[in-house]
């Protein structure tokens, strides 16, 4: 965005009709989308005042001249979902990516011929289908980030997405963009045939290379997200150097503006330069790009080889940072993610019922048998409470967290009391099983 919009400021502040000529067309070319009414009332706080959250989408649609990237495919996709920090003081980002493969509970959403999906255990890519099965980017808009909400606890504040046709233009306009595989890549999926080495990839190919995943290293959706930051950095820094051209300055912004649609706040150059303004003092080594903690879904269910489930407490911990607005360092995050990783398989959890609620145990044992722990058992607990704790004995003490940070302000205390080798889960009155991530 702040290479983007900067660029923009060239054309938007220069003198004369063409000037003018030339912000009308930009401008016209940006389609908004009116998604305010679909995200309903039930969202989470902006704890952070001043601060924003962005949505940024790379849309997988099959439309138009994208048809010939997929195969069956009837309904919008999302290839490529991040989020984009800024604080309130401007002056650090993050970005982070968000796996399509996650295995999340999808929300319930409105979809495209009226109806209402209920919540499920699915990939995460499948809101934006499910919301945009109607064809229409306001409702696959609208999914996305209520699942984003709903498992992050973060609140999203804008919305853009930007379709194939449009990476391709701009990667044209910048003479592409040097890459350096060490191995040759062939995927006919991705229309990608490329040697090993540094080269200069054009629109096409720059698109194959960006989107090859089963192809490169262990075929994972991971690998391709640590492709696609990189080469996104490398695009920004080029952009910043090479854009000075008047003709391929408009290239640029043509083929930008044309395949972007955003929230109605950020549609028309105006916002866009106005965010860009905010962003251009951020330095470079601030900007940080993170990928949600994860590791192989296998691991909690030995039949799942396909998707990914996040790490916590690391997952919580970087929302929870972003969410009040503190900066998150890429090398220590990186590295207590590492070092910590417990799977929740490994997690033996007793659930006693503190709420006085009849089925209340049950139905928290079930949301947790779906994220993975091992329930060891149900009952009641010895008496009726507000707050939902966890207790843990001696030697489980990051077990226990892993459980926590699951439960909406829950924390994990140690207790001599705890049975040995599982965690206690008393639920109180102040959980909702439907709040749990």
């Amino acid at each position: 965005m702040s290479w983007l919009a900067g660029t923009t400021a060239v054309l938007v502040l220069g003198a004369g009709g063409v000037s003018a000529w030339v912000y009308n067309d930009l401008n016209n070319n940006i389609k908004g989308a009116d998604i305010d009414g679909k995200l309903g009332g039930d969202r989470p706080a902006n704890l952070s005042p001043g601060s924003k959250n962005i949505m940024v989408v790379g849309s997988d649609s099959r439309d138009g001249a994208n048809a010939k990237y997929g195969r069956n495919l009837t309904t919008m996709q999302s290839d490529t979902l991040m989020v984009l920090h800024l604080p309130a003081n401007r002056e650090w980002a993050t970005v982070v990516s968000f796996p399509r493969d996650s295995w999340v509970e999808i929300s319930a959403c409105e979809k495209g011929d009226g109806g209402t999906s209920g919540p499920h255990l699915a990939k995460i890519n499948e809101a934006f289908a499910i919301g945009g099965s109607g064809g229409e980017v306001a409702g696959a808009a609208a999914c996305s980030i209520k699942t984003v909400e709903d498992n992050t606890g973060l609140r999203i504040d804008n919305f853009m997405s930007i379709d194939f046709q449009g990476f391709k233009g701009m990667v044209d306009a910048l003479d592409g963009i040097e890459v350096c595989p060490e191995k040759a890549i062939h995927d006919e999926d991705a229309h990608l045939d490329m040697e090993a080495g540094c080269q200069t990839v054009g629109g096409e190919k720059a698109l194959g290379y960006v989107r090859t995943r089963y192809a490169v290293g262990d075929g994972s959706d991971i690998g391709r997200i640590g492709r696609q930051q990189e080469f996104m950095e490398t695009l920004a820094a080029k952009a910043k150097s090479k854009l000075t051209s008047p003709t391929s300055l408009y290239d640029f912004l043509q083929s930008a503006t044309k395949s972007l649609t955003t929230d109605e706040e950020l549609d028309g150059i105006d916002p866009i330069y106005d965010l860009a303004s905010e962003l251009k003092g951020i330095p470079s080594d601030r900007l940080t790009f993170l990928t949600v903690p994860n590791y192989p879904r296998e691991a909690d269910v030995p039949t799942d080889r396909a998707n990914v489930v996040w790490q916590y407490p690391q997952a919580a911990d970087l929302f929870t940072s972003l969410a009040n607005d503190k900066e998150v360092a890429k090398k220590p995050f990186q590295a207590q993610a590492k070092k910590g990783l417990i799977y929740a398989s490994t997690v033996r959890v007793r659930v006693l019922n503190g709420t006085g609620v009849s089925g209340r145990a049950a139905a928290v044992a079930e949301k947790l048998r779906a994220a993975g722990f091992t329930v060891v058992g149900t009952g009641n607990a010895p008496e009726n409470t507000d707050t939902t704790t966890v207790a843990h004995p001696d030697g489980l003490t990051e077990h226990a967290k892993v459980l926590a940070s699951r439960l909406p302000d829950a924390k994990a205390t140690r207790s001599a009391d705890a049975a040995a080798g599982e965690v206690t889960l008393i639920v109180g009155a102040d959980l909702d099983p439907e709040k749990m991530r």
